[in-house]
């Protein structure tokens, strides 16, 4: 990749390049044609990609010769060569620093970490020298780049790899943060975000790489790309909102269902972007059914949920009928035994009674207390 760098500048040509649109027009994607598991969204995603703009390249820990720790960028390695899938050694900081540096000289560099948890070791790179040269610059140093990798909890992986950052990220101007939950999401927000002239930070969850979801003939299409900073309301209601981003919006439908069971109607949002927040949907919702839950997997206090709330109450408060809930992970690091790994996330059934308790089906939790 330096030696394109290294070509342009000799031909004097500016390496910086041409952004194509990020986003497609807004259109329903409805007609499934096929199930897609998110891992192979993924991997689709950064294949066509690679295949469009020579200057998108990967890099990260065992990208290349063992196709990925989750084997998301598997066969591109042997497509692409050695030169645009780099194994690099266990050094965040080090190969961080090299993706922006790449980024600055207009190159697309893809960085995966094997845990959004390692990001730490390189946080100074992805704030400091990513998401804040554009405007140091004046908009001369646009930094194209994303940052990949699993968020938050999987099983039984103890409180160093459990971690949800979008709310750490999601503070950071200058970053645009994503968090998939279906195939169509991981697809169409991978490569807007690759696309993107700015720095992104993509939150994905291992434990969904595996799950298949149906995708329509559009989602298939090359040219499918999502808009940033737009949220999808998965599921419509009347009677309670529930946001929620990444895993969680699985546990929202189940309890969406079981809700309607007991003719509670409740709409689920599905956030998709953290930074931009779609406050306008959300609003839309809270307006309509005049109720609120939030829901998330990241600690309680300076929360997606917390942020959600706090528009609500600027924008709508007029509207709310009950107080608002907030679902989120306890106050403690992540334990590893399973049992009291359950109770630290949320569960379907803590989604179900906080809807109840916003429409006055159940006895509020200070009656409990």
């Amino acid at each position: 990749m330096l030696g394109i760098i290294r070509q342009k500048m000799a031909a004097g040509v500016s390496p910086v390049m041409r952004i194509r649109p990020v986003v497609s027009a807004l259109r329903s994607y409805s007609s499934a044609v096929k199930e897609m598991t998110v891992r192979e969204a993924l991997n689709s995603a950064l294949d066509e990609e690679m295949s469009a703009d020579p200057k998108v390249f990967l890099m990260g820990e065992e990208v290349g010769e063992y196709q990925g720790a989750y084997k998301i960028t598997k066969g591109l390695l042997d497509k692409y060569g050695p030169e645009r899938v780099l194994d690099t050694p266990i050094t965040e900081a080090g190969f961080t620093g090299i993706g922006v540096g790449a980024a600055y000289y207009g190159l697309k560099p893809v960085v995966e970490f094997m845990t959004i948890n390692f990001s730490l070791q390189a946080i100074d790179h992805i704030i400091n020298s990513a998401a804040k040269s554009n405007y140091m610059s004046a908009g001369q140093i646009p930094v194209s780049i994303v940052f990949r990798g699993p968020n938050g909890a999987a099983a039984g992986v103890g409180a160093q790899h459990s971690h949800c950052f979008a709310a750490w990220y999601g503070s950071v101007p200058g970053l645009k943060v994503l968090a998939p939950y279906s195939s169509e999401d991981a697809r169409g927000l991978l490569k807007a975000a690759i696309r993107d002239p700015d720095p992104v930070v993509f939150l994905e969850n291992e434990l969904l790489y595996g799950e298949s979801f149906p995708v329509s003939a559009e989602v298939l299409d090359s040219s499918f790309c999502l808009p940033i900073g737009k949220a999808k309301i998965e599921r419509e209601g009347k009677d309670v909102t529930i946001t929620a981003f990444s895993k969680m919006v699985g546990l929202s439908l189940k309890a969406a269902d079981i809700l309607a069971k007991e003719g509670i109607s409740a709409e689920v949002i599905n956030l998709r972007s953290i930074r931009p927040l779609d406050r306008a949907t959300i609003n839309t919702s809270v307006r309509k059914t005049n109720r609120l839950v939030t829901v998330e997997e990241g600690f309680p206090q300076h929360g997606i949920g917390a942020e959600i709330c706090t528009s609500v109450v600027e924008e709508s408060f007029g509207y709310l009928d009950a107080p608002v809930e907030r679902i989120a992970g306890a106050d403690v690091p992540m334990p590893y035994a399973a049992n009291l790994e359950r109770m630290a996330v949320p569960q379907v059934e803590d989604i179900v009674r906080a809807a109840k308790r916003a429409c006055y089906r159940s006895v509020p939790m200070a009656a409990v207390a």
